[in-house]
């Protein structure tokens, strides 16, 4: 289905009751989204973004100021929540004051798009003070990564709503990701993800490179995000049905131990059982640590993932990089684990 036939089949509440058959097709059956799915308004030059700071407290005030310019940049107006400055221990002000900020944007109508600030920690600690049904009725642009994780998952099982694992306001704004934005939250062109060739002088790609785990293609609604966060979620309220979806995880600053860790929990509570395909993304500064370098993370993957059978493969161009793709969590996507691509199966915005 073409994006202007899937557009005029969508509700004036950009509610899509059943995907389109043609997505469920064989050869690679994929399971129906177990509610609606909710697509945010596409973003327009002129619209509002409004900055937040639902997680870590910000370091520096410049990290806001940056990431105002960067958005002010791309053609967009940009306002500030209440306490994006604010300071509550290690946090950006007390878990009432930052789900505030994140109620208030949804619900104000002259916001287009929310956005993060910066993730760290503290998103778990808002997640039963916000106003999901409100949320559901003013449903708009959502993207962050990281801690933000826990937002993402949380908005999808609690409305619906499509929202995005990517750039952080605070992030490294250049051509690469505000083209990004122009495709995947203005146009919504149903791009496809796949590792880009740095400026080498080299007869072959020596970074950025994929490793397939698995061959295969498989088809799913694609969910997951930072695998510590993500692995805090389990047994909440706020952790998906992994059942025939891709699962997409990335990390940073975690000893492979860690990662060894985090991923036992997710196959002893049965999350890794069902799943369609996976995508790991960049695992920044995964070291071995002191005393825990037995197992390189390519082992501790193929431990976890290899007997799944499903397409997997790893490295690709998501996660704590400074060229980071988009990732529309909750909506279908194609995985090729052959050719290293995640390829939009549906506009993810309206």
């Amino acid at each position: 289905m073409n994006r202007r036939g899937f557009i005029k089949a969508l509700t004036a509440g950009a509610v899509v009751s059943a995907l389109p058959t043609q997505l469920l097709a064989s050869p690679f059956q994929m399971s129906a989204p177990e509610q609606p799915v909710l697509l945010a308004k596409a973003l327009k030059p002129g619209d509002t973004i409004r900055l937040v700071a639902p997680a870590s407290a910000l370091p520096d005030r410049q990290y806001v100021f940056i990431a105002k310019e960067s958005f002010e940049a791309m053609g967009f107006k940009v306002q500030l929540g209440q306490h994006v400055f604010g300071r509550f221990g290690y946090l950006s002000g007390t878990d009432q004051q930052r789900a505030d900020d994140v109620n208030n944007a949804f619900a104000d109508p002259g916001v287009d798009a929310v956005v993060a600030v910066r993730g760290g920690w503290g998103c778990n600690r808002i997640l039963n003070l916000l106003d999901f049904d409100m949320i559901r009725r003013n449903h708009k642009v959502f993207m962050g990564y990281s801690d933000i994780t826990a937002l993402i998952n949380a908005l999808y099982i609690k409305t619906g709503l499509v929202s995005f694992h990517g750039p952080n306001g605070y992030s490294h704004w250049e051509e690469f990701q505000a083209q990004q934005v122009r495709d995947v939250l203005m146009d919504g062109k149903m791009t496809t993800m796949r590792n880009y060739k740095e400026q080498e002088k080299t007869l072959t790609m020596m970074t950025n490179r994929t490793t397939t785990i698995t061959s295969g293609k498989a088809r799913g609604i694609l969910m997951g995000g930072n695998l510590t966060v993500f692995a805090s979620l389990v047994g909440t309220p706020f952790f998906p049905d992994l059942r025939g979806k891709i699962l997409a995880l990335e990390d940073v600053g975690e000893d492979i131990y860690r990662i060894d860790r985090f991923l036992s929990q997710l196959q002893l509570a049965g999350h890794l059982d069902g799943v369609a395909g996976v995508v790991f993304g960049h695992c920044t500064d995964c070291d071995p640590g002191e005393g825990f370098g037995s197992f390189t993370l390519h082992e501790v993957f193929e431990h976890y993932f290899k007997p799944l059978g499903v397409p997997t493969y790893t490295g690709a161009q998501f996660g704590h990089i400074r060229k980071n793709h988009i990732l529309p969590m909750g909506l279908p996507v194609e995985l090729d684990a052959d050719a290293a691509t995640v390829t939009l199966m549906m506009p993810a915005v309206r």
